[in-house]
C-alpha cells in the first residue's frame, strides 16, 4: 500500500512539473536543431575550466563582441535567439552541464512581450526557480547570475508586469546561495523615465554597439564582485632582456625582482657537450 503511494506521488509531482508541461510543445521542440548545433560545438571547441557560460535568448546570441568585451574572462556562448524562460528549462540541462565553468550568466526577457500569451509574472519567477533548480543539479556552487530584463521603447507598455517578473526573480537570488541579481534599469532609462532609443537599433528592442557597452560596464563589474579576474603569468623570455643583456643571469635576477612568475632561457649544446645559456 506504502509503495502504491509512493508512485503515485511521484507521478503527481512529475506530471505537475513545469519542465513536463512545456517540453511537448510545439514552440519549444523547434529549438531542437539550435541545442543540436551546441552540442556539436560542445564536442569541436574545448574550453578553460574557468570560462564564464553566456547563455539564454537573442541578446546573448547578438553579443558579437562577447569575447573581447569580457576579457581577460574566457567566455563560452550559449545563446538562442528568441527563447523564453519556458524553452530553457527543458533545454538547461543539455545547454550548462557539459561545461564547467566559473560562472553561469543569464538574460531571458520574451516571456513577457505585451500580447495575450504572456505569462504571469509569478510564472515567470517560478520557471527561473525550476531553471535554478536544473542547474544547481550539476552546477551546485557555481556563481549563477541573472540579467534583469531590460526595458526597452518597443515592449514599454509591458514594463509593469516587466519590471514585476523582476522583482520576484530578484528576491528568489536573495534567498539562494551564489545566485546575484544584476540589475540594468536605471542606465537605460532617460531623465523623462522612458527608456533611450540611443542604445538600441531600428527594431527599439535589440542593443545596439553603445548598448552592448554599457551592458558590458555594468556586468562585468558585477561578475567580478564574485568571480576575481583570472591571474595572467608573466614569463620572462631570455630575462628581462629589454633591460639586462638576454640569456644572462643579470637577466634572470632582474625579472625575478620585477616578479616575474618564470624565466625562459634558451639553453644549448656546445660541440663539446657543453649546456650554453
Amino acid at each position: 500500500m506504502l509503495r502504491s503511494v509512493v508512485i503515485l506521488l511521484t507521478v503527481l509531482i512529475i506530471s505537475c512539473s513545469p519542465v513536463k508541461k512545456y517540453e511537448s510543445l510545439p514552440e519549444v521542440k523547434a529549438w531542437e536543431n539550435d541545442i543540436l548545433e551546441f552540442e556539436k560545438l560542445d564536442r569541436a571547441e574545448t574550453y578553460p575550466p574557468d570560462a564564464i557560460l553566456f547563455t539564454g535568448s537573442s541578446s546573448i546570441r547578438l553579443w558579437s563582441t562577447l569575447n573581447k568585451d569580457m576579457a581577460p574572462y574566457s567566455v563560452i556562448q550559449r545563446g538562442f535567439g528568441g527563447s523564453k524562460l519556458s524553452d530553457f528549462v527543458v533545454y538547461a540541462d543539455r545547454i550548462i552541464a557539459p561545461h564547467p565553468c566559473s560562472a553561469i550568466v543569464i538574460f531571458i526577457a520574451n516571456d513577457i512581450t505585451g500580447n495575450e500569451k504572456d505569462k504571469t509574472p509569478g510564472e515567470v519567477a517560478s520557471l527561473f526557480r525550476n531553471a535554478l533548480k536544473i542547474i544547481r543539479n550539476t552546477h551546485k556552487h557555481t556563481p549563477v547570475f541573472w540579467i534583469q530584463v531590460t526595458p526597452t521603447p518597443s515592449r514599454w507598455k509591458a514594463w509593469p508586469q516587466i519590471k514585476e517578473a523582476n522583482s520576484l526573480i530578484n528576491k528568489v537570488c536573495e534567498n539562494q546561495e551564489n545566485t546575484y541579481f544584476i540589475s540594468t534599469d536605471s542606465y537605460f532609462l532617460g531623465s523623462d523615465g522612458i527608456p533611450s532609443e540611443s542604445h538600441f537599433v531600428s527594431d527599439k528592442l535589440h542593443l545596439n554597439a553603445d548598448g552592448y557597452r554599457l551592458w558590458t560596464d555594468i556586468i562585468k563589474k558585477e561578475i567580478n564582485k564574485v568571480v576575481p579576474y583570472p591571474r595572467v603569468e608573466i614569463i620572462a623570455h631570455r630575462g628581462a632582456s629589454y633591460i639586462a643583456p638576454e640569456n644572462t643571469v643579470a637577466a634572470a635576477n632582474l625579472a625575478w625582482k620585477l616578479e616575474a612568475d618564470a624565466v625562459e632561457c634558451d639553453i644549448h649544446l656546445s660541440s663539446d657537450r657543453k649546456k650554453l645559456w
